[in-house]
């Protein structure tokens, strides 16, 4: 290829060259003439054939890219120019049309992810660092507490994981958040504080998931866990002296119900005792005037019988009911004396001092 002069020598030369003498500049026909004779050399036979065999190759090679493996603990997302092509795909060996066509996403769906709210943990110290504006929620009795709690999560489906929400962190604290301030908005502090914290986390649990199925995020909850329900650091104190108070009325309360519950049972037997005392009383009296009342008129119908053999004879029962345990003295007025008495042996004066002696020596 010739050059004209372009220099100040006036002779021929070229862009990289003088002249003549200079530095001779490259042919590119020359060179294009090589790698055509280095390609055929390559392949033997024409260089259409070869040509046609690398492409081949090279198809082949493209083709095999589109195998890929989904591992046990993933799920595989096949991107189709950027869209998701469904279904999901489950572990092990697949195919999809090699890049640029199709791409795939796998990731990871046994891992348990989790969101803390209210507070945030420092790795590697230990320490916690209270989010006031999470943690503050007002309760159903109109009362503020301070909620620190964690949610562990899942993905259950990858492709609507990755395509149906943004953020999903952020998605899962927000929802976490919005749940718990709904469920306590709906209980009285004591129970926040005491039995129903288990109550609370199974209800808010509930919720949340419901809130992420509506956003079709493809997101597992697998447990709320309260970590802190306490009154806001401003008043615990105070609020502590109130809890205090009130598991003494408690414990006042109960020992009077144990007190009651001792009581009542006592006099209500002791009431019944002397209800049947009563009733025994009155059934024995009843008897015993029905007996006198048959012995009158057993007595009566004999009187009416023999009138004067009753009459003795009832004068010598009483009289024998009188002097059975009297002190009797006997005067026979027919004594030869002249003085009417009849000296006599003291028998019961003896008795009383015999017994007398028998208790002193028993006594002693």
């Amino acid at each position: 290829m010739p050059w004209t002069g372009q220099g100040g020598n006036g002779g021929q030369g070229g862009p990289w060259g003088r002249g003549p003498g200079g530095p001779q500049s490259p042919d590119i026909e020359d060179l294009l003439r090589q790698g055509q004779d280095r390609f055929r050399n390559l392949f033997p036979g024409g260089s259409r054939r070869g040509l046609i065999l690398a492409l081949l190759v090279v198809a082949g090679i493209w083709l095999a890219s589109g195998f890929y493996r989904v591992l046990p603990d993933e799920q595989g997302v096949v991107l189709r120019f950027g869209e998701w092509i469904r279904p999901t795909r489950p572990p092990g060996l697949h195919y999809h049309l090699p890049y640029p066509v199709e791409r795939v996403e796998t990731p990871k769906v046994t891992r348990v992810n989790r969101v803390e709210v209210g507070f945030r943990s420092t790795a590697g110290a230990g320490a916690l660092r209270g989010v006031p504006e999470e943690s503050l929620m007002l309760t159903g009795d109109e009362n503020i507490v301070s909620v620190n709690f964690t949610t562990f999560w899942v993905i259950s489906d990858a492709g609507k994981f990755l395509f149906n929400i943004r953020s999903p962190a952020e998605t899962v604290k927000s929802a976490s958040e919005s749940a718990m301030r709904e469920i306590i908005g709906q209980k009285p502090i004591a129970r926040a504080f005491a039995e129903g914290r288990q109550q609370i986390e199974q209800e808010t649990h509930a919720l949340l998931q419901q809130i992420l199925d509506s956003y079709d995020s493809g997101i597992q909850i697998t447990q709320v866990q309260l970590q802190k329900v306490d009154p806001p650091s401003e008043v615990i104190d105070a609020f502590r002296d109130v809890q205090r108070a009130r598991a003494d009325l408690e414990r006042q309360r109960n020992e009077a119900e144990a007190y009651r519950n001792d009581i009542l049972p006592k006099a209500r037997g002791e009431a019944e005792q002397n209800v049947q005392q009563a009733e025994g009383y009155r059934q024995e009296i009843i008897a015993r005037a029905e007996g006198d009342a048959s012995r009158f008129l057993a007595v009566y119908k004999e009187y009416r019988r023999a009138e004067k053999v009753t009459e003795q004879r009832l004068y010598l029962e009483t009289m024998e009911e009188i002097f059975q345990n009297a002190e009797k003295v006997i005067i026979d007025s027919g004594a030869s004396d002249g003085q009417g008495v009849v000296p006599y042996l003291p028998l019961p004066e003896v008795q009383k001092r015999i017994q007398r002696q028998d208790e002193k020596e028993r006594g002693e």
